[in-house]
């Protein structure tokens, strides 16, 4: 598959998989944990066959590498998810993941002394300046939403606070998982499919500890209302339909990533998957009405413009223009 069909497969599986994640949210907001079990479920058992061709393939990289590596991803994933239970609306939740670049970043400066041009700085600042706007804002909304119910609107904030702050670790530990995967790479050289597998094949029994949830919203989506699949004539409760959508769209959205990365530039890929966030977002705001204020805009667009300066897109097309003329 070329770089054309990889795009589509990123544009389309990422953005089906906000939507049909939105869908899910919107109707059981504590869902995360089933929709996260169901994606690690279905990514391991993908790459069980045909990277680990059932067990008989030995990894590249030793598996007590993977463990560390593991308990960061599923770490980071569960957080993530679950950081939707605590009033974070899907624009905010997408806004404070695109800060991960710069995340990474600045840990990068801090455990591998890492320097970077001043351009990185200043993208930095920008990046931190759009999440904050975007933040502060979100906090005015969910204040608003508890005026006049003085108890529920401060448990409401404080609930609030705890999805912050829950996600914020969750950037920072993701940043610190991708360090550890370069220098893994670095001493093993790059096995994507393989890290795919095994960060998604080990947690599994980690969902255990989560098992009382699933099976509970496992109860709840089967109450759903059910609708007819004309493809095979049954009727299906509409939650495990919109679950199926997430989980197939959430390995599209990945496999088009990976394809991506072997047969583009890194830059290519950055601006690929920002653009393809950043459309995520419109989407979500258009479709479900979220509440998206002008600063909400400002701060996406400061989080966006830092994004494409940590690229270097700018300097890029100064570049091609001198060469044009």
């Amino acid at each position: 598959m070329g770089t054309v069909g990889a795009i589509l497969l990123v544009f389309v599986g990422c953005c089906s998989n906000v939507v049909s994640l939105e869908l899910l949210v919107r109707e059981f907001p504590g869902c995360g944990n089933i929709v996260t079990f169901a994606q690690f479920v279905f990514i391991a058992l993908e790459g069980f066959i045909f990277e680990a061709r059932l067990g008989t393939k030995k990894p590249a990289i030793p598996i007590g590498n993977y463990v560390i590596m593991v308990t960061m991803f599923f770490t980071v994933s569960v957080i993530n998810n679950y950081a939707l239970n605590f009033n974070i609306a899907m624009p905010l939740h997408m806004i404070f993941r695109s800060g991960s670049l710069i995340a990474n970043m600045v840990l990068g400066i801090v455990l591998l002394k890492k320097r970077y041009s001043a351009s990185k700085y200043l993208s930095i600042a920008l990046v931190s300046a759009g999440i904050f706007i975007c933040t502060v804002m979100s906090a005015k909304q969910v204040n608003v939403a508890g005026e006049g119910r003085e108890e529920r609107g401060l448990y409401a904030f404080a609930r609030w606070l705890v999805g912050i702050g829950m996600l914020t670790f969750a950037l920072i530990a993701s940043a610190r998982m991708g360090i550890f995967q370069e220098t893994l790479y670095k001493k093993y050289g790059k096995h994507s499919k393989e890290a795919l597998f095994y960060n998604h094949f080990l947690p599994l029994p980690g969902f255990l500890l989560l098992s009382t949830d699933i099976y509970n919203h496992c109860v709840l989506f089967s109450q759903s209302t059910p609708v007819l699949v004309p493809l095979v004539r049954l009727n299906v409760p509409v939650m495990w339909l919109y679950l199926l959508v997430n989980v197939v769209t959430q390995y599209v959205c990945i496999r088009g990533v990976f394809i991506l990365t072997t047969e583009c530039a890194s830059l290519t890929v950055t601006l690929v998957v920002t653009l393809r966030k950043f459309l995520s977002l419109i989407f979500s705001i258009a479709y479900f009405q979220n509440p998206f204020t002008a600063w909400h805009w400002a701060g996406t667009a400061v989080v966006f413009a830092g994004t494409l300066l940590y690229t270097e897109v700018w300097s890029d097309i100064a570049a091609a223009r001198k060469k044009d003329e």
